[in-house]
């Protein structure tokens, strides 16, 4: 019969390519996780990795990984299913998010979860959006919010509500890249915010991987521009205070102000700093929860949905 406890070994040993490494991450002996790995092998009477280095799978190997994955999940879908038939009032939530979105919309949301099922643990995952895909994937977070679509298959949406990204322009950077050109060039972005008029500024922008970089690139090319950079970053809060600063142009994200009192009263006091309503249909988007479709809807997860669609 195969053993829970083998199989999560033999995974780990897969992951790290190394004897020693997987054991010193499963705080055993190699030794230990050698005697664990045989004994899978004995089961199934065949090797399960050519013993090179780093280690490499067999075919065999290959096949069991790929199924003892899923039996692993499994296992942990019919655990947490018995257990909120049982009694829900004990459980985890793992939420991925990035930083920034999470420090608005979480304390919506939150405060009012924790209130009402006080016994669930929460664990916060941050990351940008091509590491929360990938943890969704994986199944390390349980939900992931972001803006639709999410980057990743077999994924379940719910829409939570509308966002768009503004474009933030410093004044004294259009008239610094446009000499005498600053004020008609205004009017124009408040009438009909085209990036191909802002195309010879430079921009701030954060790193590939996150959505709003995603969206920008989509308009960069839309546009047919080629955008000078200075400066890409994670924090999205840095490009905005170095846009205030007239260092480039950057792209931020409406809820971020709209939802932040703090900021927003910093944007009107902010000199020379004015945010546009992009005319691409790539600025406006839908905020949304994504999980895992094949994966097991815990309650928590459920209840979890439900409060933030009431509260955002």
């Amino acid at each position: 019969m195969i053993n829970f406890l083998n199989l999560e070994y033999f995974l780990a040993a897969v992951e790290e390519s190394n004897i020693t490494r997987a054991a010193r991450r499963l705080g055993i002996s190699q030794q230990s996780l050698s005697s664990h790995i045989a004994n899978l092998e004995k089961e199934f009477g065949i090797e399960l990795f050519h013993r090179t280095s780093p280690l490499t799978l067999t075919y065999a190997g290959k096949v069991l990984s790929r199924q003892a994955r899923q039996i692993l999940q499994l296992r942990e879908e019919t655990y947490q299913e018995i257990a909120d038939i049982k009694d829900f009032s004990k459980g985890q939530l793992i939420i991925g998010m990035s930083h920034t979105r999470g420090r608005n919309i979480l304390p919506e949301i939150l405060p009012a979860y924790k209130e009402e099922f006080p016994n669930i643990d929460l664990v916060l995952r941050e990351g940008n959006s091509s590491e929360l895909d990938a943890q969704l994937l994986h199944g390390q977070v349980d939900l992931i919010i972001g803006m639709l679509p999410f980057q990743v298959e077999n994924v379940e949406t719910v829409p939570i509500c509308d966002e768009e990204i503004l474009l933030v322009v410093p004044d004294s950077l259009l008239e610094k890249t446009y000499p005498g050109q600053a004020e008609e060039l205004k009017a124009k972005l408040q009438d009909n915010a085209d990036l191909s008029l802002v195309k010879d500024c430079p921009f701030l922008l954060i790193n590939p991987g996150n959505r709003v970089r995603t969206l920008a690139d989509e308009m960069f090319a839309e546009a047919q521009i080629t955008p000078e950079i200075v400066l890409e970053t994670e924090n999205i809060e840095t490009v905005l205070a170095l846009a205030f600063k007239g260092m480039g142009i950057t792209f931020y994200p409406k809820m971020f102000i709209a939802n932040r009192q703090a900021a927003q009263a910093n944007m009107e006091q902010a000199a020379g700093v004015s945010l546009y309503h992009l005319n691409s249909p790539r600025a406006h988007g839908i905020l949304g929860i994504g999980y895992h479709k094949g994966h097991y809807l815990s309650q928590a997860t459920r209840e979890f949905i439900r409060i933030a669609k009431e509260r955002i």
